[in-house]
């Protein structure tokens, strides 16, 4: 008698494993890929000409986090080369990618593909929305150099 009530009290209809609750369940809008990727990064304002002083922060943070996994080439080593990675991805991509790793890796679907090509997950390398604008500034700047 107390499981029926409780069923009843549930919203259930008393058939055993069914609830009727009169209403159906919205379905989960989906998000379209604008290919900017996931984060905090909605809009990215690029400089022209480059930062010099940017640059050289960028370049001094690639050297110390992220040289051992990435080549500035074509080249893959552990993850994949930087050569042309502005003219292939969107600056809040790139952004996105350096800041909010754990949910790109998760929920992008380009990043999930690179994960699934490289077999090894990015870490976080826990910089912050200014290191890694100094980041892309360098990026902008190594594929200018490459397709000189």
């Amino acid at each position: 008698m107390l499981l029926l009530a409780l069923v009843y009290a549930c919203g259930g209809n008393g058939t055993a494993g069914t609830a009727d609750t009169g209403a159906t369940a919205p379905k989960a809008a989906k998000k379209v890929d604008d290919g900017k990727g996931i984060g905090e990064i909605k809009s990215v304002t690029l400089n022209n000409p480059l930062n010099t002083g940017m640059i050289d922060r960028g370049k001094g943070i690639y050297e110390m986090k992220c040289s051992a996994c990435h080549k500035l080439t074509g080249q893959r080593v552990v993850g994949p080369g930087f050569a042309g990675v502005t003219e292939r991805r969107k600056p809040e991509w790139i952004m996105n990618m350096i800041t909010n790793v754990e949910v790109m890796l998760a929920e992008d679907p380009t990043a999930y593909a690179l994960l699934e090509e490289c077999l090894t997950r990015m870490p976080n390398q826990n910089l912050s929305i200014g290191d890694a604008r100094d980041v892309l500034e360098f990026f902008y700047k190594n594929d200018e150099e490459k397709s000189e």
